[in-house]
């Protein structure tokens, strides 16, 4: 039976929110000590950049969507990605870790994901991003956020990741029934996908952008104290979820990102030290200076409790 992308569309329509929706002034913001908001700080400045990194990769497959219904359904993951940003700045906010109309300041292996998508993020073959896209997502959904409510005492942290988590598992549902839609095309159409992989700007986004950035998160909260076999579990998610559909089997790109998800999770595997240590290393020197001023997608960013 086929995936009802019409319905999932209507759902998602019906279950929208807004941050005007929450009361940001509710009791809860003192059960933050001291200590957890400057451990958290830096967390939740990364979690931040990188729902805006998703709302951009969402804004790109729109406009390679295979369907129309498809397309509208990723106009309204982009918007809702920019929409957890903006939640997670006005807790920063109801924390005190901002000041007022303070925006956080990206590292710079966000910085590098940012000029990325910027430069070629909507010339990307579409079955690179399809893919790459539910693996960050599993990431972030079944991990990094799962540590953050457990490690936050605040009633409305958790309000507000109930409804970040309800979108999250609406995006994964469509991501994977996308693949299993691209791997639904006959075996020359695969080839194609196959060799659009070793488009260069592919391979220079995983390898300068994607295997540093996630590597350097992953040992951030892990050092934090997120429990490694969280991570493992959320990662492992995108095995079980991918080999469920016969179609998305079929794709060497699922195949790919499935092995390199099981090297993250393996701190002693040698994908650390002969690729991602040393790319974390090298892309630390990288002067944020010369990958210009922040692009305009950016401008969305706001940590004011608006309706939006």
């Amino acid at each position: 039976m086929s995936y009802d992308f019409e319905a999932m569309l209507q759902t998602i329509k019906d279950k929208q929110w807004c941050l005007a929706d929450i009361d940001w002034d509710a009791p809860g913001a003192e059960t933050m000590s001291e200590e957890t908001r400057a451990k958290m700080a830096p967390f939740m400045a990364d979690l931040v950049w990188i729902e805006h990194i998703g709302a951009r990769g969402f804004a790109a497959l729109a406009k390679k969507a295979p369907t129309a219904t498809i397309r509208e359904i990723y106009h309204y993951f982009h918007a809702e990605e920019q929409k957890h940003a903006n939640a997670e700045l006005a807790l920063m906010r109801r924390w005190g870790m901002l000041e007022n109309g303070e925006i956080p300041e990206p590292n710079i292996n966000v910085k590098l994901a940012i000029k990325v998508f910027d430069s070629y993020g909507d010339d990307l073959p579409l079955i690179s991003l399809a893919a790459l896209i539910p693996l960050l997502e599993v990431a972030l959904d079944g991990a990094l956020v799962k540590f953050l409510t457990d490690e936050v005492s605040d009633p409305l942290c958790h309000e507000v990741f109930r409804h970040i988590n309800s979108d999250e598992a609406r995006h994964i549902s469509v991501d994977f029934e996308v693949l299993e839609l691209l791997g639904a095309g006959g075996s020359i159409q695969r080839l194609v996908q196959t060799l659009a992989i070793l488009d260069p700007r592919v391979l220079v986004g995983l390898i300068v952008v994607f295997v540093p950035l996630i590597n350097k998160v992953r040992d951030d909260v892990v050092a934090m104290g997120l429990d490694e076999r969280k991570l493992m579990n959320a990662m492992r998610r995108f095995e079980k979820i991918g080999a469920r559909g016969q179609n998305t089997q079929k794709l060497f790109i699922y195949h790919l990102l499935r092995l390199m998800a099981g090297m993250i999770t393996d701190r002693k595997h040698p994908y650390h030290r002969f690729l991602a240590d040393p790319m974390v290393r090298i892309t630390s020197y990288v002067p944020a200076r010369i990958l210009g001023k922040p692009q305009s997608w950016v401008d969305g960013l706001s940590p004011e409790a608006v309706a939006s």
